[in-house]
């Protein structure tokens, strides 16, 4: 096998089943230059449905709608094809749809800019037809975001970039349909949302899983150890994990092992980290010279430190992510993913912390998926 059909075929595994798939998953470089069947299409406010020749199309002398024409002013001395939709607003307590559109076909990029709390702002996406969501998710989170405060992220899945730019690079491939959609959990702020939603239509085969993401939250940590990921039922491979991580206490916090139960795995995992820290891909605290350091590659990161101000904001956060893109962890009918909290004591003492956290945990799997989590309520959301 040459080296450049090797490497296609390892960045193919993030959504791969069984063998390898078609290079289009994650394409190399060097694949960039083979042919495809596949149609590129884009949703967005200038164009809801996807459709061939349909973006840029609204008339600015048309009477102004709720969602429709919402720069026909700033357009209206230039006329038609210049700007007059780029964005929606969602009410306070609404659900928008997003996109709606029917496949075969694969999801590319989304791109985001939203205004207001962004964990207040709850992504959901349904696979062919399915009545409960098989992601789930602040936007917040799904970008990185944790904390409500913009931190730039470089790495291979997500970036985000000034000012306030969400992407999203996972393949989430569908087979009949694909429905998106945005709800504003604020009470009393509209939400004013540009977007692009990049696919393409082409068969998609039997060995492409569907993309999965669950949020799940904690204000206090009463067992000091944090269930990322449990009840995942079916075949498929876990890729990745982020966590915004708020510590309660002094020292250094990351001591803990996250662990991966997979299939039959009971009191014991298959798989444990040696630390915080190193599941994330660091070592000894992320610490140079006494200060944390913070870095973003492209599988790993610890992307935000939030330290205390001396005033309102009294305690130290956290965002990291870790992207398993070239080491999926694979389990053929059940997952299960845990993370201790643990910290020192004096005298070289583990210490089982009580801290805040939140995870995002991302997967693949086949269909139906097991049941969610009760997704927590606005105030649960809010970061304090």
């Amino acid at each position: 096998m040459s080296m450049q059909k090797i490497a296609s075929c390892a960045l193919c595994s993030g959504a791969v089943l069984g063998a390898p798939a078609a290079a289009h998953f994650f394409p190399s470089l060097g694949g960039l230059a083979t042919l495809s069947d596949a149609r590129s299409r884009c949703i967005s406010p200038e164009n809801p449905t996807g459709e061939p020749g349909k973006a840029a199309a609204a008339e600015p002398s048309d009477p102004v709608k709720l969602n429709v024409n919402n720069a026909s002013r700033a357009a209206a001395e230039l006329g038609r094809g210049w700007k007059v939709n780029p964005y929606v607003y969602i009410a306070p307590g609404e659900t928008l749809t997003l996109a709606d559109t029917d496949g075969p076909g694969v999801i590319r990029h989304i791109w985001m800019t939203l205004t207001g709390v962004w964990r207040w702002s709850i992504i959901r996406i349904y696979w062919d037809g399915e009545a409960t969501p098989s992601v789930e998710v602040p936007a917040a989170d799904f970008f990185c975001q944790g904390w409500n405060e913009y931190t730039p992220v470089n790495s291979s899945a997500v970036c985000v970039n000034p000012g306030s730019a969400f992407n999203c690079y996972w393949p989430m491939p569908f087979r009949r349909h694909c429905r998106i959609t945005m709800q504003n959990v604020n009470p009393s702020e509209r939400m004013t949302l540009y977007y692009f939603i990049d696919y393409t239509l082409e068969s998609v085969d039997e060995t492409q899983a569907y993309f999965h993401a669950q949020f799940r939250t904690t204000r206090y940590n009463e067992t000091s150890d944090f269930t990322i990921l449990d009840g995942v039922r079916g075949r498929g491979h876990f890729v990745g994990v982020y966590l915004a991580w708020g510590v309660g206490n002094n020292g250094w916090w990351g001591e803990g092992e996250a662990k991966f139960f997979i299939d039959d795995d009971e009191k014991f995992p298959t798989i444990c980290s040696t630390g915080l820290e190193d599941y994330f891909c660091g070592s000894y605290n992320f610490d140079r010279g006494g200060r944390y350091q913070i870095f973003c590659t492209p599988y790993a990161g610890l992307c935000q430190v939030l330290s205390p101000d001396g005033a309102y904001k009294s305690r130290q956060r956290f965002g990291l992510y870790r992207w398993h893109v070239m080491d999926p962890v694979r389990f053929g009918k059940a997952l299960k993913m845990t993370i201790q909290d643990l910290g020192w004591r004096h005298g070289g003492r583990y210490l089982q912390q009580h801290s805040e956290i939140s995870s995002t945990a991302f997967w693949y799997q086949t269909e139906p998926h097991g049941p969610f989590p009760k997704f927590p309520g606005r105030n649960e959301l809010e970061t304090l």
